[in-house]
């Protein structure tokens, strides 16, 4: 028996794995030096059910950096999506529209972990 909408969102997950796989090479071909030499690390991608938008959760190491890496990659969103553009241009007839946000679990971990002290 087939589950309607079961194949667009196999889709979305291969599109959103690719997408992940992708932008952590980007970052890692960049280096540290343009984030002030902290590491980003792409934890998560979720993409819309039409694939136009990758919602992107990323780690930022120090944590102390993470608000200016933040901005810094928020500002080169364009240059990061045209280098997407150019891995996955064979994959996907557009590049999604990329949207960053902070993923701050290893941060609460940290506080339960200080907490529980």
């Amino acid at each position: 028996m087939k589950v309607p909408g079961a194949e667009s969102n196999t889709r979305q997950l291969k599109v959103a794995r690719q997408i992940q796989k992708d932008l952590s090479e980007i970052f890692r071909e960049k280096g540290m030096a343009p984030y002030h030499g902290a590491m980003i690390s792409v934890v998560q991608v979720r993409i819309s059910p039409d694939l136009s938008v990758a919602h992107t959760w990323i780690s930022v190491f120090p944590s102390e950096k993470a608000n200016t890496v933040l901005e810094q990659v928020k500002e080169q969103n364009k240059a990061i999506r045209g280098e997407l553009g150019r891995r996955v241009a064979r994959q996907l007839r557009i590049v999604p529209e990329l949207v960053f946000f902070l993923d701050d679990s290893l941060d609460y971990v940290q506080h339960i972990e200080e907490l529980l002290k």
